[in-house]
């Protein structure tokens, strides 16, 4: 019974140690990794006007989802809205149709928003 104590305090010594201990920094890691470049066998469509706009981003969210940078999800989403501004400048609504194209980019955080 004599020993109990000095066993207990051994023990929180050699515990207490261990939490000073030099540790290494763990590097983070990033699932995803870092953004991969176009390929350069990308090519955007020309055009001007609506058309060339609703072209070159279905064009662009073909490309991320092919190099894996949305995902099947949030492409669906974005092709049902390059849909409608494809339909308003079918339409003749070029302005609507640019508009719609902008607010989608915004919406998902791509430039020319």
């Amino acid at each position: 019974m004599r020993f109990a104590p000095l066993l207990a305090a051994a023990f929180a010594v050699a515990t207490l140690s261990a939490c000073n201990a030099n540790r290494q920094p763990q590097p983070v890691i990033d699932p995803v990794g870092p953004p991969r470049p176009a390929p350069s066998s990308l090519s955007l469509p020309e055009g001007a006007g609506c058309s060339g706009a609703v072209n070159r981003y279905k064009a662009v969210m073909e490309n991320d989802l092919s190099m894996g940078h949305v995902n099947q999800s949030v492409y669906n989403q974005i092709q049902g809205e390059i849909s409608e501004a494809a339909s308003a400048c079918a339409a003749g609504q070029d302005a609507k149709a640019i508009s719609l194209v902008r607010a989608s980019k915004a919406r998902h955080g791509y430039p020319g928003g």
